[in-house]
């Protein structure tokens, strides 16, 4: 009897690898896509999800917020903002009573978010719009079980 027991247990690893894999490859296509918008429009990821983030958030946010929403060290995302900022796309201010600064856009950051960042925000909204409202609420209901699920399993390692 434990013969079939570690068959079905083998069987059932195959198919739950399978499922991961298939997984894995759909969230690495996923962010192949934001990566080739990146840079073809000469943007590192941290850039593009800062001036993503800025675009969400109407241009108010500060770096410690970027770092804790994207879980990006401070080094990267001080890096990306140096750059944005060399290039022309933002004006970091500090913050009265902080050591916090202020990402803002310049008109030329503004400029180029309507022109890149806003069309990436509408071609999300018209791929969650091809799905009916029941499919929208099953795929983030089940995204964020599974979130949860792997969070608390991998606390363990």
């Amino acid at each position: 009897m434990a013969g079939k027991d570690q068959n079905t247990e083998d069987s059932n690893n195959k198919i739950i690898n399978k499922k991961l894999s298939e997984y894995n490859s759909i969230i690495k296509e996923n962010e192949g896509i934001y990566r080739r918008v990146a840079k073809k429009n000469g943007l590192s990821d941290s850039a593009f999800w800062i001036l993503y983030m800025m675009c969400e958030e109407e241009g108010k946010l500060t770096q410690s917020t970027v770092c804790d929403t994207f879980c990006q060290p401070k080094q990267t995302v001080n890096s990306a903002l140096k750059k944005l900022e060399k290039e022309g796309f933002v004006k970091l201010e500090t913050v009265a009573g902080s050591n916090g600064k202020h990402i803002n856009f310049t008109q030329k950051g503004w400029k180029f978010a309507k022109q890149t960042i806003y069309r990436v925000i509408a071609s999300e909204q018209k791929a969650i719009d091809g799905l009916t409202l029941k499919e929208q609420e099953e795929f983030f209901r089940l995204f964020r079980k599974f979130t949860k699920l792997l969070k608390e399993n991998m606390e363990e390692i």
